[in-house]
């Protein structure tokens, strides 16, 4: 199973292409458009890119352990005296006298230039390249988690627009077909065909639902002050979009949705990874049961000045090679503590892949599930407004003739009005439950 990032990149693209000739100013905001300027404009997804590079960094850092290291050092140190060889009995001339000879001088300085080659770690080395290969693999599928969580995002806030939109146009309808009955109940008050509660009725049902459409108002600016948020753009930026809100079946069954899953679902690919990364760590541990083998060279200069042009009693320059091998092989158990660390924590992580399984399926089941209620709502709703704008007929035609009482129409708007709000939630719900269900599968749409 594996991730694609450059797909995901390429669709990215193709998004913004798309978007490029459909966003412009004076006109309405696509699908396309919001999805291609939230990825581009996501702190989060920017923070996951960040965590990507720095991941790329870590792996380049670690490659560096299995090159040659060089240093240098350049050091002074003065001696209180001169260094002497004492030779019992023998006076010599000048300047040896007493039984002494000079062997240094009094100011020395040094450089030294050194290089050490690793030969033999114990597979610490290659344990922990592998580690932070798997940590940079991981940071990319944690951009693909990210960018499908903005592309589901995105299109939860668009359809919520929609929906918004939907029930702001019933609501205003509502309030058209109220004042019509308004104007005819005031009418038939005046000629005394009604008494005047029931002329107070109709004018108390107006004002809740003028009521009822500042409050549908409301929430579509709020809706739309959710998405220019997740655009970062000004929240009171005005939005239009294209109204796409409309119904195609799902064909998919929950056993190609879970099956999808669990070849595309980037947290599966990550919660393995960890897990892989977990197995290496342990392997960078059980690196310190072996002795460490090195070659090492080493260059040096020294003398009286601080040109280092060596003196009278040491030569200028001097060189050497070395193997060197060490071993830490007593630190009260150390090290198979730091093991048995690393073991449980990647057996922590290989039962949180299977734990992911576990949730994943119940979580694709969830979306499965309410996608089909929203699917079987629909084709009720459809059914429903068909019935509701018959009865409201009737009932606006009975009150006119005298042979229906005012409550009759009122109650036949009141269930027009609500049959028309759950067929339009009822698609919302349909395109919400299908773009969580296309991410909890690991798709794009």
């Amino acid at each position: 199973m594996t991730i694609n990032i450059r797909f995901l990149l390429v669709v990215a693209c193709a998004v913004a292409l798309a978007a490029s000739a459909s966003a412009r100013a004076d006109e309405p905001l696509t699908l396309e458009a919001c999805v291609s300027l939230a990825l581009k404009n996501s702190l989060v997804l920017n923070m996951a890119r960040e965590g990507a590079r720095g991941a790329e960094a870590r792996k380049h850092e670690a490659l560096t352990g299995f090159l040659p290291k060089l240093s240098t050092s350049y050091s002074y140190t003065r001696l209180n005296e001169e260094p002497s060889f004492y030779f019992p009995g023998f006076v010599g001339p000048p300047p040896i006298p007493g039984g002494y000879m000079v062997t240094g001088t009094i100011n020395n300085y040094n450089w030294v230039i050194e290089a050490r080659q690793p030969l033999f770690a114990g597979g610490g080395l290659w344990a922990n390249y592998q580690a932070s290969r798997i940590a940079e693999n991981a940071a990319g599928v944690e951009i693909t988690a990210k960018s499908l969580d903005v592309v589901r995002d995105v299109r939860i806030a668009y359809f919520n627009i929609l929906r918004s939109q939907r029930l702001v146009a019933a609501a205003r309808q509502a309030v058209e077909m109220l004042s019509a009955h308004s104007d005819v109940a005031r009418n038939f008050h005046r000629v005394g065909l009604i008494p005047k509660n029931d002329l107070l009725q109709t004018e108390v049902e107006l004002a809740n639902g003028r009521q009822a459409a500042i409050r549908t108002q409301n929430a579509l600016e709020l809706a739309k002050a959710g998405l220019n948020t997740m655009l970062k753009r000004p929240v009171t930026a005005p939005v239009e979009v294209v109204d796409i809100l409309d119904y195609s079946p799902f064909k998919q069954t929950f056993e190609e949705c879970l099956d999808i899953a669990r070849q595309r679902r980037p947290e599966l690919k990550l919660s393995e990874l960890r897990a892989n990364q977990a197995g290496q760590m342990v392997r960078v541990a059980q690196s310190e049961f072996f002795p460490a083998v090195s070659l090492m060279g080493t260059y040096g200069r020294f003398g009286d000045t601080p040109s280092v042009s060596g003196t009278l009693y040491k030569d200028m320059e001097s060189w050497q090679v070395m193997a060197v091998a060490s071993w830490n092989f007593w630190e009260w158990g150390k090290t198979k503590f730091r093991v048995d660390a690393g073991r449980a924590a990647e057996n922590q992580a290989l039962d949180q892949v299977r734990e992911l399984q576990d949730q994943m399926a119940l979580e694709i089941k969830n979306a499965f599930l309410t996608l089909q209620e929203a699917e079987s709502q629909i084709a009720v709703s459809q059914k429903v407004i068909e019935q509701a704008e018959e009865n409201f007929r009737i009932a606006e035609a009975r009150y006119k003739e005298r042979v229906a009482r005012s409550t009759e129409v009122l109650d036949a708007q009141t269930l027009l009005t609500r049959a028309k709000s759950e067929y339009a939630n009822a698609l919302a719900d349909y395109h919400i439950a299908l773009a969580r269900l296309e991410r909890s599968m690991g798709t794009l749409p």
